[in-house]
């Protein structure tokens, strides 16, 4: 498949030029580039497909939300409502899509929005909040963020990968200049640092740039809406795993590393379940799934036993305090 996706790099290189071009007129003036007067902090990546945006977006609300208000303002994909719109937690999926209705579920203090339009969204919410935390907003340069942070995963790297259509990048990898951290995501826990000092002298980083390593950190605990269980109650129980995200390889990969025994069910990234599928999975027994997915599902599956397994970025080489200290230093220059 990439072999043949190669053949496409004619049409490749005149994307990359576009974007390029397009790049070049907000960084020099020409087209505006909204700044703000509170810290606008953007979570983004280069290239399509999951590279731990949420993850990234719940670990800044965790501390960010001890001592600031904090707002997320994302464009609520494959919602099917318009325009702005402030999410409850009594929200659905389908109204403010179930990313940004994790975050609010998850962190009711935090104030958490969708809008396609970045600039409409902050307008909104600037006039209260301390921190504005933009979701997938990296190629969105009408809005110029104080600082920002991009994600690339540990098997899918950016700097080796090329813009669409031969390959998987948004904009030319030289985009990674306007980005004031780099997070490698989902490296393997037991990753050799050997590895990690590899990719660092690999990455063209700036002066100003900071490189990180995380892997994703998984609960030990499944949920519902009523109950917990230890992870351990899967373990002597066969399931079946639905996941509709963009890559379930590091999922599928721990579950099996688990001993546990299950039947996958793959659907797409953010995939609205049909009835159809929903009265499919009626007859499962047991259902796992992941916290994302578990939004859109569980409001429609009328069934106890559907668990998701909630996963947390957990920042690589003992520097968690520093990354932090990196985010809170930028804040308080706004103080």
């Amino acid at each position: 498949m990439k072999v043949l996706r190669r053949l496409l790099l004619p049409f490749s290189i005149l994307y990359s030029l576009v974007t390029a071009v397009r790049n070049r007129l907000y960084d020099s003036g020409r087209w505006k580039s909204e700044k703000y007067e509170l810290p606008v902090i953007c979570v983004g990546n280069l290239s399509m497909g999951g590279t731990g945006k949420s993850p990234m977006i719940e670990y800044l609300l965790e501390f960010l939300l001890t001592r600031y208000k904090v707002s997320t303002l994302s464009r609520g994909y494959k919602r099917k409502t318009k325009g702005y719109k402030e999410v409850l937690t009594s929200s659905t999926a389908e109204e403010v899509g179930d990313e940004p209705l994790q975050f609010k579920k998850k962190y009711p203090k935090a104030t958490v929005a969708v809008c396609a339009d970045r600039r409409e969204g902050i307008a909104n919410l600037k006039k209260d909040a301390d921190i504005i935390l933009l979701d997938d907003a990296f190629q969105h340069r009408k809005v110029r963020p104080s600082f920002s942070i991009v994600l690339t995963p540990f098997d899918d790297l950016f700097i080796d990968d090329f813009v669409v259509p031969a390959g998987n990048l948004r904009e030319s990898r030289s985009g990674m200049k306007r980005a004031d951290i780099i997070v490698v995501t989902k490296c393997p826990s037991n990753v050799p640092y050997a590895k990690m000092q590899e990719i660092e002298f690999r990455m063209p980083l700036k002066s100003h740039q900071k490189l990180y390593f995380s892997s994703i950190g998984y609960s030990q605990h499944i949920y519902n809406v009523s109950e917990s269980q230890s992870l351990d109650y899967l373990a002597d129980k066969p399931f079946t795993l639905v996941t509709g995200i963009a890559n379930p390889t590091p999922l599928l990969r721990f579950l099996k590393d688990r001993g546990c025994t299950f039947t996958h069910r793959k659907f797409a990234d953010h995939h609205h379940f049909s009835e159809k599928e929903i009265t499919s999975l009626q007859e499962e027994e047991l259902i796992l799934t992941t916290e994302k997915d578990y939004m859109r599902l569980q409001p429609k599956l009328n069934k106890f036993a559907l668990y998701y397994l909630p996963i947390t970025t957990q920042i690589l080489k003992d520097q968690d305090s520093f990354f932090k200290e990196t985010i809170l230093k930028h804040v308080e220059r706004y103080a």
